[in-house]
């Protein structure tokens, strides 16, 4: 088990993403968390890294640059910056818990296994640390609603590290296309359905080559109650363990009869 953390205030807290060290939901991130503990280190991609998922860059050599006190851009993927910031920079003393986000969109259903926000949360949990990802809900072309998670994400994290999880699990929360006024609640809810890559659009380029383009429109289960995706869009904010461990422990027995 991670054990609670006892004192934010003297912890070391690491920070990442995947839009990138420019990205204004590190910025957001990395306020909050220096709202909590005075130890705050920031390591993130270098450039955007969206929909990487759990990659690790191992065919070419990996730079990292200082972009100022405690802050390094790595020009690899998330997991790239977390394992480097763990097992590098931070090898004398390590985090106590890492933060990932705040990504700009939702990390829900699906989303999950494609999200480099999670991997970046999914690689700190496999390196033994406690983490929590943070995704901000948003319309397309209306500005994003940051406010909200900038209001919520402190007392998310206080709340979380208080109890102890299973090693083998990261926290992931979404935050709803809302104001933080407008907030319904926080809720605790299961990893929902919803597949990307529904919609692909065929064009041709300006050189007469066909291409192909996945879009953005997703198949949507919104129905379910107690689920991340029924939870944002009504409003709340949702908590949702996820689990490191994808065995099936069900189909396990089932192929256990034919495995005697």
């Amino acid at each position: 088990m991670f054990k609670p953390v006892e004192d934010l205030s003297t912890a070391r807290i690491l920070v990442s993403n995947d839009d990138g060290i420019t990205a204004p939901g590190i910025k957001i991130l990395e306020r909050v968390a220096r709202s909590i503990s005075k130890d705050v280190w920031v390591v993130a991609p270098e450039t955007e890294q969206s929909a990487v998922a759990h990659s690790l860059t191992i065919r070419r050599p990996l730079r990292i640059r200082r972009v100022s006190r405690r802050r390094y851009a790595v020009d690899g993927t998330p997991t790239d910056s977390v394992l480097l910031a763990i097992n590098h920079l931070l090898k004398d003393k390590k985090p106590h818990l890492v933060l990932s986000g705040v990504n700009r969109g939702g990390n829900l259903g699906e989303d999950v296994t494609y999200s480099g926000t999670v991997a970046a949360a999914m690689e700190a949990t496999l390196l033994g640390v406690p983490a929590i990802a943070f995704s901000q809900m948003l319309s397309p072309g209306q500005a994003v609603k940051w406010d909200t998670a900038e209001y919520f994400a402190a007392d998310i994290i206080r709340r979380v590290t208080a109890v102890g999880w299973a090693k083998n699990v990261l926290i992931n929360v979404n935050f709803p296309d809302l104001h933080h006024e407008q907030v319904t609640g926080i809720e605790v809810v299961r990893q929902g359905r919803r597949k990307l890559g529904d919609e692909l659009m065929e064009r041709q380029d300006p050189r007469g080559e066909p291409y192909v383009w996945i879009g953005a429109q997703r198949a949507e289960d919104r129905g379910q109650e107690g689920t991340d995706l029924e939870a944002v869009h009504r409003g709340a904010i949702s908590v949702t363990p996820l689990c490191t461990d994808l065995t099936s422990r069900r189909t396990m027995q089932e192929l256990e009869k034919v495995f005697p």
